[in-house]
């Protein structure tokens, strides 16, 4: 009999392309990756100390729907290669740091940018603008078997057909061995942690009825309607 004093709460988890499901237990996401969107939302793109930022396990969503927050007029697409991890630890080392990838996903990281400038102005937090209910769409996992390491390629974002992101995995300013460890020597990773890698120039708003596109060769395509 279980001593719990409420119903457990459910595993979050993603499917896996070749099968079962990928439990999660942390959502990192870094900040600015791409010196294209650095430029675009006001920042110096040079190589800085990366940032990162938190959204809640459960604010993935795999159903395909992205439904229109509240509390705002002013929601964004951001078009993300996630990094799933099947092993961790601390103060990893750049150089095994990929031993510790399971696979890759396609992802968005919707983003209520108002409230987010509010909250960058006050110089606050930024989780009302980042990790709200179902704001990080995501696409099943593809192992390192099926697909190799993604350090290239070009990534795309399209609404309703019409191309707003387009990038190149080989342009993030911080390779994913290098968030990895990074990452390490803050928080101890572990099995089940998602890295979302950043997001390429083009960012904008979307309203309900929006069909959004996201798209790497190796991983297919992610489509998310605004509902």
């Amino acid at each position: 009999m279980s001593d719990y004093v409420i119903p457990t709460p459910p595993v979050t988890s993603i499917p896996v392309a070749s099968g079962g499901a990928f439990p999660v237990r942390r959502v990192y996401c870094i900040g600015r990756n791409y010196a294209a969107h650095a430029i675009e939302m006001g920042h110096d793109p040079d190589r800085e100390p990366p940032f990162f930022f938190q959204k809640n396990p459960n604010n993935l969503d795999t159903t395909g729907e992205f439904p229109y927050p509240p509390h705002t007029s002013d929601v964004h697409h951001e078009a993300e290669l996630t990094v799933a991890l099947k092993s961790g630890g601390k103060n990893i080392p750049v150089e095994s740091a990929m031993d510790h990838v399971y696979g890759y996903a396609l992802s968005l990281d919707m983003t209520r940018r108002d409230l987010q400038g509010e909250m960058k102005k006050a110089g606050r937090p930024w989780e009302i603008g980042k990790a709200f209910e179902r704001s990080a769409p995501i696409g099943p996992i593809h192992t390192v078997a099926e697909v190799g390491h993604l350090d290239e390629g070009a990534i795309t974002l399209k609404v309703n057909g019409e191309l707003r992101q387009e990038g190149d995995l080989n342009q993030l300013i911080w390779k994913t061995p290098e968030m990895i460890s990074y990452l390490s020597e803050y928080f101890e990773l572990a099995a089940g942690d998602v890295i979302m890698t950043g997001t390429p120039s083009g960012v904008g708003p979307v309203v309900k009825g929006d069909v959004m596109e996201v798209a790497i060769p190796a991983l297919g395509t992610l489509t998310v309607t605004v509902t």
